[in-house]
């Protein structure tokens, strides 16, 4: 990733609209503690596998829908924070996805979720990593309820 005394805050990119909140206290607290942003991407595998030229245009076409949102937040990072975030794209299960990243990259040091306050669910990473997956994750996990504010999530970094 980068030196090997860089750590870093690792953020699940998706659609959901708690991500602003993570995304936003990831990097007041990557700013406040010297620290770098990662941010993860995972693209679900395509479903019509077995027409391969249906299914590898459906990859394209999220491949270039995942690169587009990190684009968009990786500026965000950049302008909170001074410094450009590391991307990654997975393809796969979120959940899987997010262990096993923060198992191959062993400067990532905590992991920053949003989680939905609009449902009976926290979503399904939060409920996963909250329950029978905690003990797979090596690092803390900071949940940031999605109904907290900027000015808020200012207040506590």
């Amino acid at each position: 990733m980068a030196s090997k005394d860089t750590k870093f805050l690792l953020v699940l990119v998706d659609d959901s609209d708690e991500l602003h909140q993570a995304l936003h206290y990831a990097c007041k607290r990557a700013e406040a503690a010297d620290m770098r942003i990662a941010l993860l991407y995972v693209i679900a595998p395509a479903e019509f596998a077995h027409w391969a030229g249906v299914g590898e245009l459906m990859r394209q076409e999220a491949r270039e829908h995942a690169e587009e949102k990190m684009r968009s937040h990786a500026d965000y990072v950049q302008n909170l924070t001074g410094k450009a975030p590391l991307m990654h794209i997975r393809e796969g299960k979120a959940v899987d996805e997010v262990i096993n990243l923060i198992n191959d990259e062993t400067d990532i040091s905590l992991l920053v979720l949003g989680a939905d306050t609009n449902s009976d669910s926290a979503g399904p990473v939060v409920s996963y990593l909250t329950g029978r997956g905690v003990a797979s994750c090596r690092t803390p996990i900071v949940i940031v309820p999605g109904n907290m504010t900027d000015e808020q999530i200012d207040a506590l970094t």
